[in-house]
């Protein structure tokens, strides 16, 4: 039975969860559709899921339609789970792109589209919930071929929107069919001859396109029958070269008979995608009897199995107690089960051939993105790139029992989520726990919770810096008289900004013997760690030894250690200390709609805009500014762009704290006794 891996992708809200839900119920795999509302459905099957009322996770399903198995991967729209949606599209052989039919194209959209078109993925565009109020599928058509890079055509119309959604009509044929699946008559379409006549001309030179001989042979005047149009038409969207658009309503089941029509006939299978190529440059055909391969594109963590690793079988085939080498990590593993999943179910299966989706369990050396392949013919697959953290929040242990195991609960999240940090920040002594966004951290606390770890979270301070900004001499000179040997240490340092840290000794005539120097230079490293200002560390100086005196007998490596702090000390008070504060270069995605708003707002965050780039609707504004000023940016976007942007942000470097301002932090600093 041909065997079909579909990734479903779109932005949050587009109605995937329910159009997986809905495709399960036509086929007859379950006997009832699920609703997202009552957490009944076979993707959002977890507890998390159920609560929030969204995808967390990425649902593996199976169905049989047409005589082909598919495999649906559902993955969440919310971009703080990019790990998911990314590791899901790469395990796929094509795409289900969902557009909802109100909205249009969203930020989410592009996120998606950019991952299908990184891995060079056949997709369908589904424009979705067709049946709604305000439904327009002319209009979102215009915004996915301005917004979206690629061949985008029309392949069905609807017959009928909003609440009038009944049917859809086959570009190439003009054939409709009802929300039954049966078909209806030529007539019931007659409302849509010029739309047709429009979309079927826009449909034929994207199928031409597809085929240098049907190329040649159209522009030539000569009539292209149908079967080679249709045919030319399913090798386009099997290859990837034509990206057709279909309307439908996953509540109402408006166009899922179309739809599947289109999955059969023209979704690649695995066999069908050709050679994987390794890192090396090496290949494997995707083939039962090629050497065995596969990639991890999940881990998760069941409280009661353990570790599930999920994995794409590219090559071969995997049995239990076959040893696979972990050619990412260099270590061999031997899987004792092999299973695949449906939903929340495993079943034991005897075998896992190419083109699979499968889990393996409790085997602690796979991580997302390795793999794993015949010892005697390795292979290593490209590592699954993901974004940097957007943003943190500080943890608080609520007991010391708490304490003493959120080390170890955040061990095992972080195994099942890579795009999680988990970090202390040296200079505050907080641990911070940074994510894709705030729902991602939320998510996270909560499976810190699960796992019995409960804390409270804070915004993290901010790790201000000081420096100077003038050149300055000063004298150090550390003399204790105590009985006996006593302490003697005499320097003169001049200091001066720069970049970085450095040092250098410029003593001659023996002023201060050589085997001194390093103790100095340690002394000056202590006092860089407390600032004048607020005590904060001090960076950005170059420090010269230019002179100093030492005793016979007194003098030591401690002594001129003592020495060095204290002219450290002293010139840098007439050096123009200053107050410096990180700032992080931001680059926010959103709708050009929202241009005016991210503008304003940013401008009330002391931002330096850097550049806007439109892309069709959708423009991404790049910006360096102060951490302090984006503590709560996550919320705050959210609210400005109804869900509907996306930003990324990562230390840009250091700048001085406005006057006003410094005072304000450096009084702070003094009130809690710092």
């Amino acid at each position: 039975m041909p065997v079909r891996i579909v990734s479903i992708a779109a932005h949050s809200g587009a109605g995937k969860t329910t159009l997986s839900e809905a495709l399960l119920h036509r086929c007859g795999a379950i006997s009832r559709a699920g609703k997202v509302e009552d957490g009944s459905t076979q993707s959002d099957h977890t507890e998390a899921e159920k609560r929030h009322g969204f995808s967390i996770t990425t649902g593996v399903l199976r169905l049989t339609c047409g005589g082909t198995e598919f495999t649906l991967l559902d993955t969440p729209g919310y971009a703080d789970f990019v790990r998911e949606i990314r590791g899901a599209i790469r395990a796929a052989d094509s795409t289900l792109v969902l557009v909802s039919g109100v909205s249009g194209v969203e930020v989410g959209t592009e996120r998606v589209w950019a991952t299908a078109d990184r891995f060079a993925m056949p997709r369908v565009v589904v424009i979705n919930k067709m049946d709604r109020e305000r439904a327009d599928f002319f209009a979102v058509l215009a915004d996915i071929k301005s917004s979206l890079k690629g061949p985008v055509a029309a392949a069905y119309l609807p017959l009928g929107q909003g609440a009038d959604f009944r049917g859809v009509v086959e570009v190439l044929t003009g054939r409709v069919i009802l929300a039954s699946g049966e078909e209806g008559q030529p007539e019931d379409a007659s409302s849509l001859r010029a739309p047709l006549r429009e979309a079927r001309e826009a449909l034929l030179d994207a199928i031409v396109e597809t085929d240098d001989d049907l190329m040649s042979r159209y522009l030539e005047g000569e009539e292209l029958s149908p079967e080679e149009l249709h045919s030319a038409f399913l090798k386009g969207v099997h290859a990837g070269t034509l990206y057709p658009v279909i309307p439908v309503s996953a509540v109402t089941g408006v166009g899922l008979s179309a739809l599947l029509e289109l999955m059969v006939a023209g979704m690649r299978s695995a066999r069908e995608r050709g050679p994987v190529t390794g890192t090396d440059g090496q290949t494997r055909d995707p083939l039962p009897e090629a050497p065995a391969s596969a990639r991890v594109w999940r881990i998760s963590v069941d409280p009661y199995v353990g570790k599930l690793a999920y994995i794409r079988v590219w090559s071969g085939i995997i049995r239990p107690g076959d040893t696979l080498r972990n050619t990412t990590r260099g270590v061999d593993i031997r899987p004792a089960h092999l299973y695949v999943v449906n939903g929340k179910d495993l079943t034991e299966v005897p075998e896992l051939r190419a083109g699979m989706i499968g889990v393996l369990t409790k085997l602690p050396d796979l991580h997302t993105g390795d793999t794993l392949a015949d010892p005697a013919h390795p292979i290593e697959y490209d590592p699954l790139l993901l974004p940097d953290p957007a943003h943190t929040v500080a943890l608080h242990a609520t007991t010391r029992q708490d304490e003493d195991r959120l080390s170890a609960a955040m061990s095992r999240i972080l195994d099942e989520d890579p795009t999680l940090h988990f970090t202390r920040e040296p200079q505050t002594g907080e641990q911070l726990l940074s994510g894709m966004g705030e729902m991602h951290t939320v998510i996270a606390i909560e499976k810190l919770a699960a796992l019995g770890v409960n804390v409270t979270t804070s915004i993290p301070q901010i790790p201000y810096r000081e420096t100077i900004h003038a050149p300055a001499q000063a004298q150090g000179k550390h003399k204790k008289q105590s009985g006996g040997h006593g302490q003697y240490g005499d320097c003169r340092i001049r200091i001066e900004p720069g970049e970085g840290y450095a040092f250098k000794s410029a003593v001659v005539g023996g002023a201060i013997p050589g085997k001194y120097i390093p103790s100095i230079e340690k002394g000056v490293q202590d006092a860089l760690q407390k600032g004048p200002l607020a005590g904060y560390p001090l960076q950005d100086i170059h420090v010269t030894v230019t002179d100093g005196s030492y005793h016979d007998v007194d003098s030591s490596d401690i002594a001129f250690r003592t020495a060095g702090m204290l002219a450290l000390r002293n010139a840098v008070q007439d050096a123009r200390p200053a107050l410096l504060e990180p700032v992080m270069l931001l680059k926010v995605r959103a709708p050009a709609q929202f241009t005016g708003d991210l503008i304003g707002d940013l401008q009330t965050r002391r931002a330096r805009v850097q550049g806007m780039e439109p892309e069709g609707t959708v423009i991404t504004v790049s910006a360096v500014v102060p951490q302090a000023e984006l503590q709560n940016y996550s919320a705050d976007l959210r609210s400005l762009t109804g869900d509907r942007g996306a930003y990324s942000i990562k230390l840009h470097g250091y700048q001085d704290v406005p006057e006003h301002l410094a005072k304000k932090v450096i009084e702070e600093r003094k009130g809690a006794g710092e």
